[in-house]
């Protein structure tokens, strides 16, 4: 067969996928109106402020990670992370992925089921994969881990669009809706109301989300050498373009440094995190947040592409040149602003605003009394994250600063305790 008859057919293989995911999309706009709805723990109201994650000492989350999640099995990769294209040796090899063998130089649609229906229908996502003609490390791309992310989904297929098998070293794997039933509806949550990415590795006798986690694991996640697992902000907030990493890990460290010039936030996976589950595993993550959810934002997800394939470059994985503007910061410390009142919020910045200590974010007016109050930066630093305009409760978190610091602190291994919420609610604006 000739190189131009393969190109094409892998060509083909990526469009029909392509198409899958475009009629998913409608689908999901048909079914918004059936979300259901969201569970009083949602953490809209209990956000800690700081950017250490405590999600894992709340009762629910504790609960999941003692009962229904099991230990990470351990990972043996061949190497460190940049290191594994100029270790490898021969000619590239097979991919074995889901009972299928995906050649060098090819790319596939594959189709991972991980539950069923209460009709007994296999409930089913599509996995794209790309195995290149030369030996490298295997890099796993996921999207949609909560229903209403769409950014990532739109990421993902626009990055295996654009990638040549022929001219791949390595492999690269893409889950681009992993939460495929929250999807349908239009919803962050599975039709339980568990959030998915509190219950990984998973466990294959415990609850419905824990038994998705277990086989979204088990049968892709420990097939890579690497993960990039892409979100947006919840529950009408949106995020400015940024990594979330434990910049305590070496090889997430390096993964940092491959995406180019995107804002870096510290932090601590939480337990049950598909990031946490894979580090803890041996295969180093980091989380990409960009823009919020229920739409399809054009310019964040531009930034999130660019991102990944200078990824794909740095580790030598493509030969392709992406051009960056000036570096952007790491922020080591960041914190939510709170509205004191309930009201009408109108925000005075926007993403990506530098802002000083003392500064108006934004307003908040009370619609009966038309009293107003204002939002004022407690830090001098960036706005890294936002709610979108809307009526707010108090207490409710609407802008987060990315903490403007003058030297780089010290990372402390064990991250000092903070105060628990009263209800045992996780901390979800700040994590993933």
């Amino acid at each position: 067969m000739s190189i131009a008859r393969q190109q094409s057919d892998s060509n083909a293989s990526i469009c029909q996928t392509i198409g899958g995911i475009v009629l998913a999309l409608f689908a999901a706009s048909a079914y918004a109106g059936e979300a259901a709805v969201d569970p009083a723990d949602n953490g809209v109201d209990v956000l800690q402020d700081t950017t250490i994650d405590t999600d894992s000492r709340s009762s629910e989350t504790s609960a999941v990670a003692e009962q229904m999640i099991t230990p990470p099995p351990a990972h043996e990769p061949v190497g460190p992370l940049i290191d594994a294209v100029e270790d490898a040796r021969g000619k590239a090899e097979a991919l074995q992925l889901l009972g299928s063998e995906i050649a060098p130089g090819t790319s596939e649609r594959l189709s991972w089921a991980a539950t069923e229906l209460f009709e007994g229908v296999p409930v089913s996502t599509p996995v794209l994969v790309v195995n290149g003609t030369q030996p490298g490390p295997t890099l796993c791309l996921t999207a949609a881990v909560h229903g209403d992310e769409l950014n990532g989904i739109e990421m993902v297929r626009r990055v295996f669009h654009d990638v040549d098998p022929k001219k791949l070293s390595g492999s690269i794997i893409g889950v681009p809706i992993v939460n495929v039933q929250g999807f349908r509806r239009g919803s962050r949550y599975l039709p339980d109301r568990r959030d998915l990415n509190r219950y990984f590795p998973g466990n294959p006798n415990g609850s419905a989300a824990a038994r998705i986690a277990h086989a979204l694991f088990t049968d892709i996640i420990l097939h890579c050498d690497a993960l990039v697992d892409l979100h947006t902000g919840s529950f009408e907030r949106a995020n400015l373009p940024q990594i979330r990493a434990d910049l305590r890990n070496p090889d997430v460290l390096t993964l940092t440094h491959g995406f180019g010039s995107m804002v870096v936030l510290h932090s601590t996976p939480t337990i049950g995190t598909l990031r946490h589950a894979a580090t803890m595993a041996g295969i180093p993550a980091v989380t990409v947040e960009a823009g919020g959810p229920s739409q399809l934002e054009l310019v964040e997800v531009k930034h999130g592409v660019k991102g990944v394939e200078t990824l794909l470059t740095e580790l030598g994985m493509v030969r392709r040149m992406r051009l960056w503007g000036d570096p952007e910061p790491v922020y080591y410390r960041s914190s939510w602003v709170r509205a004191d009142n309930g009201g009408i919020l109108l925000s005075d910045v926007s993403l990506g605003s530098t802002v000083r200590k003392g500064d108006v974010l934004g307003s908040i007016t009370d619609p009966m009394s038309n009293a107003r109050t204002q939002l004022i930066s407690p830090y001098s630093g960036r706005i890294i994250g936002m709610a979108r305009n809307q009526v707010v409760m108090p207490g409710f978190a609407a802008f987060h600063v990315g903490i403007q610091t003058d030297d780089i602190p010290a990372i402390a291994e064990d991250p000092a305790p903070v105060e628990k919420t009263a209800d045992g609610g996780y901390v979800d604006g700040m994590s993933e």
